[in-house]
């Protein structure tokens, strides 16, 4: 159970980034839509569980070792194939940039400090541990996730308010369009992308199908649990959500100051995990030497700090949503997924 524990907290920290935590993801996808929003909750969760299975599944048939020979398993076509992991390494990249950019932002927002230092702070720490490769991620997760589950199930118990959900159904109940459903399998759909390396990364902790089924099904509980916190944490905000880089920051800030900085190690842990663990997945597939490993890795590192520069809510908005459009091709190749061997 240990070995599947470990396996959880990799993929629940890699899931729950910048993006998740501040609110602004649960915002786009699933908030603005209200009660439709908490049904797009459970189709996303739902999707992320399949794609979890099925991939652990496929590693294990056809003892795939990083991302390119996963997608070779999908993609035939030589040409196709490289234009397909350029596409994902770029995503994989652009999600890395924007976790930069929430570390940063967390620091502007909270303690007036310029979102470069916070950025840079990162940058360095994300450096530190990609050296020591896959086994850095897998420690840093079983330490940190467990404490961010717990800080945010603490945080939804004492800040949380269910009658507010009433206050949205009013406005949601005359919204009949069918762009929350769009939303919540972009949603399930980008985030694959950037879960597919790090499933990768745990295979050997699950290598059977009992502890592939387990493992997906606790994946889709966690997310669930987790989302709808951050949805009704958002509930209470008093001021045009819009104007907010950190919704829910700014919602914890409000209530106390224990709180406050119970959230703030939430976001700084979130997007610590998320960070690493896009990076790994990276470098492991586009390095083939420990020399270029290095190399890549301080270009990563330092071009994430000039990037930053863009905000990070104006990088959610722009690429999380055309990745998920991307990412549905994926899905389509995992599910029709054959074992040619």
């Amino acid at each position: 159970m240990g070995r599947i524990l470990k396996a959880i907290f990799v993929i629940i920290g890699a899931l729950i980034g910048a993006g998740f935590a501040s609110g602004q993801e649960i915002y786009i996808f699933f908030y603005q839509y209200g009660i439709k929003g908490i049904l797009g909750i459970l189709i996303s969760s739902v999707l992320l569980a399949l794609v979890s299975y099925k991939v652990l599944y496929i590693c294990k048939e056809s003892k795939t070792t990083n991302y390119k020979s996963f997608l070779k398993t999908m993609i035939k076509q030589e040409k196709l194939l490289e234009i397909f992991n350029t596409i994902m390494n770029l995503f994989i990249l652009m999600t890395f940039y924007i976790m930069i950019a929430g570390f940063g932002a967390y620091f502007e927002q909270q303690f007036k400090i310029p979102s470069f230092i916070g950025s840079s702070v990162l940058a360095g720490i994300c450096y530190l541990v990609f050296l020591k490769d896959v086994s850095g991620l897998i420690k840093v997760s079983q330490y940190i996730v467990p404490l961010l589950i717990g800080s945010l199930l603490f945080i939804g118990i004492s800040v949380v308010d269910i009658r507010n959900i009433l206050e949205i159904s009013k406005y949601v109940l005359e919204n009949t369009s069918w762009n929350w459903l769009i939303d919540s399998i972009l949603y399930g759909s980008y985030n694959t992308i950037l879960l597919i390396p790090v499933l990768i990364a745990v295979r050997n902790l699950v290598y059977n199908k009992k502890d592939q089924k387990i493992t997906a099904i606790c994946v889709m509980i966690l997310v669930i649990l987790l989302s709808m916190i951050v949805f009704l944490v958002l509930t209470r905000i008093d001021v045009d959500i819009k104007n907010l880089e950190m919704p829910a920051v700014y919602v914890v800030s409000k209530t106390s100051n224990i709180f406050e900085y119970i959230y703030g190690f939430i976001i700084l842990s979130s997007i610590l995990t998320t960070s690493i663990s896009l990076g790994i997945s990276l470098l492991e597939n586009v390095a083939n030497t420990p020399k270029k490993y290095r190399q890549y890795a301080i270009l990563v590192c330092v071009s994430a700090v000039l990037i930053s520069n863009i905000g990070f809510s104006n990088l959610v908005n722009l690429l999380y949503p055309v990745f998920g459009y991307i990412g549905l091709i994926q899905i389509i190749k995992i599910f029709t997924w054959k074992n040619s061997t």
